[in-house]
């Protein structure tokens, strides 16, 4: 890249937050900081106005604008892939306000970019696992849930517990949203049990932003709730030991078991997944029989005996 397209792209980045570290922008054009600092001075000698906070970081003065951002057709055809990916891990709030963004990006191009984009999208599908869609449970939550995390809100709602089959009203203070298992999950310090939660999105029903604030920094941060998280009673971590050759037929599956981290130790592949139920956890490990072992908890090893045995009983009987 060459300087003039490497000052543009700063100044794109300035504009992108509110403070922008030397670091961040040494480390995505890959230059020195002597050299960040060079092209900053330039760009401030060009009439820009940027401020600067020791220690912190670089900021452009309020009330100054780029005028409206072109995108290349390789920008242009990437944020079609993205589009294609909402479309089916997302729910309909996200979908209908990246639809709303695609037009304006659409309208910023050139007639012919335009043409092609279009053939683009016609040319690219994802096939996502269909969801059974219901009145009770409208799906329709993801837009207001971040707009509480970025307003520090608390939420309340009614949640559908699965292993129940009961309803239960909540106050959350939402902490953070993570994808595993093909849904989202809100995590969230949950007042009525008084620690934390992780709540399916796609059960929750008549969630309401409320005018009640809370402090986050009050809350462990993002990185160690999510750890008290897993040692909980909503979310159980298994790790297991699974043949090198078995585990590439695994495939998809075993991100819809809540699937976290893998690691080859010699010809075998340890695996860790993040499950709400050890019982239906247990259903899924069955169809690969003696290929893998289980290395934690000890407790999933007993209830895999159990598997077996109504299996047995099944068939003998």
């Amino acid at each position: 890249m060459n300087r003039i397209d490497r000052l543009t792209a700063i100044l794109i980045q300035l504009q992108s937050k509110k403070v922008v570290k030397a670091q961040e922008i040494a480390d995505r054009f890959d230059i020195s900081l002597r050299t960040v600092y060079r092209d900053v001075r330039a760009l401030e000698e060009g009439g820009v106005p940027i401020g600067a906070e020791a220690g912190t970081g670089y900021f452009l003065l309020d009330g100054y604008h780029l005028p409206p951002v072109m995108f290349t057709q390789e920008e242009a055809n990437a944020l079609v892939l993205g589009a294609k990916l909402i479309e089916g891990q997302s729910d309909h709030s996200i979908e209908k306000n990246f639809s709303e963004a695609m037009l304006k990006i659409k309208s910023v191009l050139k007639s012919q970019e335009k043409d092609e984009l279009e053939k683009l999208e016609s040319q690219i599908m994802v096939r996502h696992i269909p969801k059974v869609e219901s009145e009770d449970f409208p799906n329709n939550f993801l837009a207001t849930i971040q707009q509480a995390l970025i307003d520090h809100s608390v939420l309340g709602f009614r949640y559908y517990a699965n292993h129940s089959g009961d309803f239960s009203s909540r106050e959350v203070e939402p902490l953070g949203l993570i994808f595993y298992g093909n849904n989202w999950h809100l995590l969230a310090y949950c007042r009525l049990r008084k620690a934390p939660r992780d709540f399916r999105v796609d059960r929750i029903v008549k969630l309401e932003k409320l005018e009640v604030h809370f402090d986050p920094d009050s809350r462990k941060p993002f990185g160690e709730f999510m750890d008290d998280l897993v040692r909980g009673t909503d979310l159980e971590e298994v790790e297991i030991s699974v043949d090198g050759q078995i585990a590439r037929f695994m495939g998809e599956q075993k991100y819809y078991q809540g699937f976290v981290s893998e690691e080859k130790v010699g010809d075998r592949m340890h695996m860790k997944f993040l499950t709400p139920t050890l019982d239906y956890f247990s259903r899924w490990l069955l169809s690969y029989g003696n290929s893998l072992e289980i290395l934690s908890p000890l407790t999933l090893k007993d209830i895999m005996i159990e598997r077996v045995a109504e299996l047995r009983d099944h068939y003998e009987g």
